[in-house]
């Protein structure tokens, strides 16, 4: 595999119970401070404690244990605890925890999807093990939705007809592992009256993929997001353009990323576009772009075969 596609991930350990390591990628970490006094915020969700002033910022700051369940941290523990400031979604928020541990390195493929016996509400995409030790992935978008619950004026969108009967006509991939951003994008495409397949993970995105193009209908647009336990976004974006049967799907990298690195990653590894979840408005546009290239290559390979002619000759 490319050495594109198989860096290392850091992975931050902290922990919310004395118990249980938790983790999240550090590309979504802008930086670990000690707790700071907070400001109250009126008529706020009552797992945000308050508010800090950070480098001119101010900052909403979420109780994270008692945000997935644990014994909220209280107003005697919090001199002693960290707050993790993040760059997730568009959002810069952050999160108190109990102790930050160390930062690690892995590889998404060392990284399995949780076990079915933590049920459906976990906040957890994936488990891994370091020093023998199990470490839950948190799952950030999933959290950040439960405390700030979407916009419907971001999740649902309105296209022309033409724009509607153009998109019908795609066959349409979407992959994520969380839970939430599934349910963001199928409600995107759902208020449009739009098909699309959907995956939990890049392996059974991929084999979908294969699937659908051994019987004749090969998937135009894949929108996958890029840290997945398994097959990433990077990866499956590498197995996807190594692929010929399903290489020349318009693939659209959709993260709650924000930083510079994964769209130039992206890029790299052979991704058309990196868009920053979630805004249906731009996913559509984005999907609409892949099938102006769907329409481009239909009518090449159609004069091709009309004038007898190799289709990589058009």
């Amino acid at each position: 595999m490319s050495s594109a596609t198989s860096q290392t991930q850091g992975l931050l350990h902290f922990r919310l119970s004395q118990s249980q390591l938790f983790a999240i990628g550090t590309l979504k970490v802008r930086e670990i401070v000690p707790y700071t006094r907070l400001t109250a915020l009126p008529h706020s969700h009552p797992y945000v404690l308050g508010s800090a002033s950070l480098r001119g910022q101010t900052v909403s700051v979420i109780d994270m244990a008692a945000a997935v369940g644990y014994r909220p941290i209280s107003k005697e523990e919090r001199e002693s605890c960290s707050i993790i400031i993040t760059d997730v979604s568009r959002q810069t928020l952050g999160f108190l925890v109990r102790g930050i541990e160390r930062i690690t390195e892995c590889r998404w493929r060392d990284i399995d999807p949780p076990p079915s016996s933590l049920g459906k509400n976990a906040y957890v995409t994936g488990v891994t093990r370091v020093d023998d030790k199990l470490v839950q992935l948190l799952d950030i978008e999933k959290l950040i939705a439960t405390v700030f619950p979407d916009d419907e004026s971001k999740v649902r969108v309105s296209v022309s007809l033409p724009d509607q009967a153009i998109l019908s006509q795609l066959k349409i991939m979407l992959v994520d592992d969380s839970a939430t951003a599934r349910k963001q994008l199928a409600g995107a495409l759902d208020s449009i009256e739009i098909d699309y397949q959907i995956a939990s993970d890049g392996a059974t995105a991929f084999k979908m993929m294969q699937q659908a193009a051994a019987a004749g209908e090969p998937i135009d647009v894949l929108v996958s997001d890029i840290e997945m336990p398994g097959l990433d976004g990077y990866e499956l974006t590498f197995e996807v353009r190594s692929d010929p049967g399903v290489a020349d799907a318009y693939i659209i990298l959709h993260t709650s990323l924000s930083s510079e690195i994964s769209v130039d990653r992206a890029h790299q590894v052979g991704a058309d576009e990196a868009l920053t979840k979630f805004d249906a408005g731009e996913l559509i546009d984005a999907m609409l772009r892949g099938a102006e290239r769907v329409s481009r290559a239909e009518t090449r390979s159609s004069l091709a075969k009309k004038n007898g002619i190799p289709e990589g000759i058009i």
